[in-house]
């Protein structure tokens, strides 16, 4: 049996909403191992002047949790 973990998280870009995407899931395998999927939860942009400043997104970002425990039966 597998148990898994969600954790939000929150990225941005300059350039694009897939590039937010990609930044934060290569910083959060940086740290967190088994990652097996996310769900784009919120995407925003900032505007400065009419023109589009950064890509924003809040993500949902799954892993299954390691079982390190020793079967004693």
């Amino acid at each position: 049996m597998s148990v898994a973990k969600n954790i939000e998280i929150s990225s941005s870009s300059t350039v694009s909403f897939e590039d937010a995407i990609k930044k934060g899931i290569t910083q959060v395998n940086k740290t967190v191992n088994n990652v097996e999927g996310a769900w784009i939860k919120e995407q925003k942009v900032r505007i400065s002047d009419g023109n589009i400043t950064s890509y924003n997104v809040m993500m949902i970002v799954s892993f299954v949790i390691e079982d390190d425990s020793t079967d004693l039966k």
